[in-house]
């Protein structure tokens, strides 16, 4: 396997780095992680999730934004609105501009479900398998996203997020193309407070449904 390591110039001149993980062998499939505030590519869901879309024969795209550094202190909850729709795109613009895939897998936890809402209006993702991990629910624009999408979905998420809402989580459940399971008991990070074993069972449950899905 390759490693390849880059980075871009974001919103207001931050940059963003990036790694594309490249199987030996050419891939036409490209997995693309975009990772929560604080969980990172190396939390438990989208590390083990990385390691499926390798066995799956994908390449996967990391893309590493810092929206809890301090440099993003002074932002409002607008301002990282449009800073990960604008830094999520111009990284997927240059690593789609220097790569020729055919197929495409998106994941997004947490705030990174922002910016998959906006992705999946790409020309060249309209037949892409889509995941919504812990989805910010209560954030109008990540549930009309979703609810408005079309393409094949995963939705994952646990009755104890804060950003759940029973009602949302329900419309979202009722259409066809997107298969929503609601965990019960667990946080925004899919584990239970005080069982970690309880939540080691939850990680390898959501993995064997992710390998399942792609």
């Amino acid at each position: 396997m390759r490693v390849e390591k880059g980075s871009v110039i974001g919103y207001q001149d931050m940059s963003i780095s990036y790694v594309l993980l490249k199987k030996s062998e050419e891939s036409r499939k490209l997995g693309i992680i975009m990772p929560g505030a604080g969980y990172t590519v190396q939390a438990p869901l989208l590390h083990y999730t990385t390691g499926i879309l390798l066995n799956k024969s994908y390449d996967v795209l990391h893309i590493n934004y810092q929206y809890n550094s301090q440099a993003y202190d002074t932002f409002t909850y607008e301002d990282i609105v449009e800073a990960i729709q604008f830094d999520v795109k111009t990284v997927i613009d240059k690593v789609l501009s220097e790569t020729n895939y055919e197929e495409y897998g998106l994941v997004a936890k947490s705030i990174g479900t922002i910016g998959l809402g906006s992705e999946l209006q790409r020309p060249e993702f309209r037949e892409a398998k889509a995941v919504w991990m812990t989805p910010l629910l209560s954030r109008d624009i990540v549930y009309e996203s979703m609810v408005q999408s079309h393409q094949s979905a995963l939705c994952l998420i646990g009755d104890q997020d804060p950003y759940f809402i029973k009602e949302r989580f329900e419309k979202v459940s009722e259409k066809d193309n997107i298969e929503a399971l609601l965990i019960a008991d667990v946080n925004h990070s899919m584990e239970y407070e005080d069982d970690s074993l309880k939540s080691v069972e939850v990680l390898k449950d959501v993995m064997a449904k992710m390998n399942h899905y792609f």
